[in-house]
């Protein structure tokens, strides 16, 4: 199984034999089908989804807690697969990272059904905090990592919180897929961000002189 298979599942459940995954894809692909027909999130219940995927309530609980927890499920399945990051160098993985917010972003634009099920979020706290807490959050940690290695390797400065040097590499990108539904996601526009802060984020090598 593909380690990005893996990354995409959630940690409160346990996948086992085939019949298992089978089961648990058509209680997904039900609620993908329920949305697509213009259900709104709030009223695609465990009842409803039970109902479409011809299985019991209990076949539900018993892999995930709530609505909440399968819907988060849902939506790592139908936005873009987080890729593995390269591993080659801190610009390699810096590159990953933000080409995977740009490739979401096209997502979002391109797929009606992912729009709508943001949009309606907002106005879902639950779902919101379960999605920024279980997906959100996880990949901020992954970019917080990597800064810290970049300093490690003397590849960014270190007088700077490696929290907001991460923010200074998503935030261009979610300024133009969020902020900006119109702006230009061009192929190479997440080399180009990286490239850009990695320069002026570089360590200056005369500060001992000037001191």
């Amino acid at each position: 199984m593909p380690p990005t298979e893996q990354q995409n599942r959630p940690a409160g459940h346990r996948r086992g034999r085939p019949r298992s995954e089978a089961v648990e894809r058509s209680i997904v692909e039900a609620v993908v089908k329920l949305l697509e027909e213009g259900v709104p999130l709030t009223a695609v219940s465990i009842e409803r989804v039970a109902r479409t995927a011809g299985v019991g309530k209990a076949t539900i609980y018993r892999r995930w807690k709530g609505k909440e927890e399968l819907f988060i499920d849902v939506l790592k399945d139908i936005e873009p697969i987080d890729p593995e990051l390269p591993g080659t160098s801190v610009r390699d993985d810096l590159i990953a990272m933000l080409e995977s917010l740009r490739r979401r972003g096209l997502a979002k634009r391109s797929s009606a059904l992912l729009y709508n099920v943001f949009a309606q979020m907002q106005s879902y706290p639950e779902l919101w905090r379960a999605y920024h807490d279980t997906v959100v959050e996880a990949r901020r940690l992954m970019g917080v990592d990597i800064v810290r290695r970049g300093i490690a390797a003397g590849e960014i400065r270190s007088d700077l919180a490696p929290d907001l040097v991460n923010d200074l590499f998503v935030g261009p990108m979610l300024l133009r897929t969020v902020l900006r539904p119109d702006a230009r996601l061009d192929d190479d526009l997440a080399a180009r961000v990286v490239d850009a802060l990695l320069a002026g984020l570089a360590p200056r090598r005369d500060q001992g002189q000037d001191a």
